[in-house]
């Protein structure tokens, strides 16, 4: 595939969730049109399907030539590589006896049509442009020889998204169904973590530690920790922290498997302070053997990547020398075994824009007989 921010085709977008529609248009990894946003109508699927036609017909009046392909994330269950939406959707009860989205799409517009999960399209727009080679860029500037190449990326919203990078390609799994939303809460086992880790659980359980019956969204209950609007500041506080365990003891056994650096977004990333201590609090605990032996229970060191000093000490480890048997010559040799957490910084919707624009021009590259490698 060509380097993307030097590509000039263009590939229609759109992010999604329950609420509304961000239509767009993207050319060598950037939005060129000014996004549109319509009603999701995700009740009536119907309404819904003239919203997408609708939206993208609007984004295509603005392009000055015909769009290479339409790419986009939608959130649940789904075949991805068909383009088929059906299961169990939360957020979107109009789908639930299967939506064939993509050929649909694919009849109307008569170009190619690319649906992927919102949390894979994060992560892999990370691991192209964002977090990823922002952190090798960094390590081969101070001398560094490691490199990462494995990436988690977790989306916190409607839902609790994931998305899982291994050796620089998106694993989307046999079933499309690489998911971790299902694990059972680490406080309650009797539901899914999602009921803890997302809009709804944030507001559940704020309510339930305040006793306040107030519709609050996740951006009050921020305020209310910050001392800016009226309501318990202890129940806030605690809110957040519990969202971040229950998030943390998800991440521990992904990143065991994965081994890579995890990448935080979705608006709820703005009560970081609040979220990640309780998360590196629990990537950061301790096991033991059944001798006494304590170990961690990630065998990597954690570190906060939004913090200087340990960005620093990350991108340090352990340079050593080491001499090769029987000679006097030596090899540079790291032993730190290490990875990090970070908050998004391209913030979600553009790094999933990026992933569904990278994986829409490496599909088509692939149609034309081109290859990443």
């Amino acid at each position: 595939m060509a380097n993307f921010r030097t590509d000039s085709r263009i590939v229609m977008t759109l992010d999604v969730n329950s609420a509304v529609m961000v239509f767009g248009a993207m050319k060598g990894g950037e939005f060129i049109v000014e996004p549109i946003t319509l009603d999701a109508n995700s009740h009536d699927l119907e309404l819904c399907l003239q919203t997408m036609v609708k939206g993208f017909r609007m984004v295509r009046e603005q392009l000055d030539r015909q769009p290479a392909a339409i790419s986009f994330a939608f959130p649940g269950p789904a075949d991805y590589p068909n383009g088929i939406i059906y299961g169990y959707l939360l957020n979107f009860p109009s789908f639930r006896d299967g939506v064939a989205l993509g050929p649909y799409l694919r009849k109307k517009f008569g170009i190619p049509v690319y649906i992927n999960n919102d949390g894979d399209l994060f992560a892999y727009g990370e691991a192209l442009g964002g977090a990823l080679p922002e952190i090798n860029e960094s390590l081969e500037l101070s001398g560094s020889s490691k490199r990462y190449r494995n990436l988690l990326g977790y989306v916190f919203g409607d839902g609790f998204g994931v998305g899982m990078i291994v050796n620089g390609m998106m694993n989307r799994g046999d079933n499309s169904c690489v998911e971790t939303c299902y694990f059972p809460h680490c406080k309650r086992p009797d539901i899914i973590v999602e009921e803890g880790v997302s809009i709804r659980g944030m507001k559940r359980m704020y309510r339930e530690f305040s006793g306040d019956d107030r519709d609050l969204e996740p951006k009050d209950i921020f305020d209310i920790a910050e001392g800016r609007m009226e309501g318990s500041h202890e129940a806030a506080v605690q809110a957040f922290k519990e969202m971040g365990t229950a998030t943390g003891e998800v991440i521990i056994p992904a990143v065991n498997l994965t081994d890579g650096i995890v990448v935080l977004g979705g608006g709820m990333t703005g009560a970081a302070k609040y979220i990640k201590p309780a998360i590196l609090e629990t990537m950061r605990s301790k096991i033991s053997t059944i001798d006494g032996k304590e170990l961690g229970r990630i065998p990597m060191k954690v570190y906060d990547l939004d913090n200087k000093e340990e960005f620093d000490a990350f991108l340090k480890g352990e340079q050593r020398k080491m001499k090769i048997y029987g000679s006097e010559i030596e090899v540079d040799f790291d032993p730190q075994k290490r990875i990090g957490i970070t908050v998004s910084k391209l913030g979600a919707g553009k790094a999933i824009a990026i992933g569904a624009y990278a994986f829409a021009l490496e599909q088509l590259d692939r149609r034309n007989g081109i290859s990443r490698f």
